[in-house]
């Protein structure tokens, strides 16, 4: 079991809760797992005031995932480099598939099923696009472990540097070609 590289101050952890390499939480972020435990899969990132809780059953958030500021993951699972908008929420025995969006504000309702590779909107969240959403969010998801290790040299500025830019844009050239 790895630890985050970056943990804000602020953050809460409680319970059974399993961390992948490369992992950052970012200030108030709440992770909570009395009863069955939480994963967070490796270079994901728990933003500003998210929440990640249990449900009936376990909480699975997969590797290269965005859990943006005060989203709320509760019992679901969530797949690898997808991204979870501003304020969405996503609900008990929810399964969202790799490579998907869903949109600030959004609520995916328990049991739902997203397949891969799907922008989800609305309330409830509806599929509306289909599209391999692979680079923006491994791209988002590497960006904020840079930040994260940034911030714990104490350089909050990262993303406004040159060459942090030029480095992004190499690997967004380099992941468009893995599809």
């Amino acid at each position: 079991m790895a630890e985050p590289i970056w943990c804000a101050p602020g953050v809460q952890i409680y319970g059974n809760v399993i961390f992948g390499e490369g992992v950052t939480l970012w200030p108030n972020a709440v992770i909570r797992a009395e009863s069955h435990s939480v994963t967070i899969g490796s270079y994901t990132n728990i933003q500003d005031f998210a929440m990640v809780h249990i449900g009936v059953g376990p909480t699975k958030i997969g590797d290269y995932c965005s859990i943006t500021h005060h989203a709320t993951i509760h019992g679901a699972t969530i797949g690898d480099n997808c991204l979870i908008g501003i304020n969405a929420t996503v609900m008990d025995d929810a399964v969202v598939g790799d490579n998907c969006i869903v949109a600030g504000h959004s609520i995916v309702r328990e049991g739902s099923v997203i397949p891969d590779n799907s922008v989800v909107a609305g309330v409830p969240g509806k599929v509306v696009a289909e599209r391999n959403n692979y680079v923006a969010n491994k791209l988002n998801a590497v960006g904020y472990f840079k930040n994260g290790i940034a911030y714990t040299k104490g350089n909050h500025r990262l993303w406004a540097e040159q060459e942090h830019i030029d480095e992004m844009l190499a690997l967004q050239e380099k992941l468009q070609q893995e599809i």
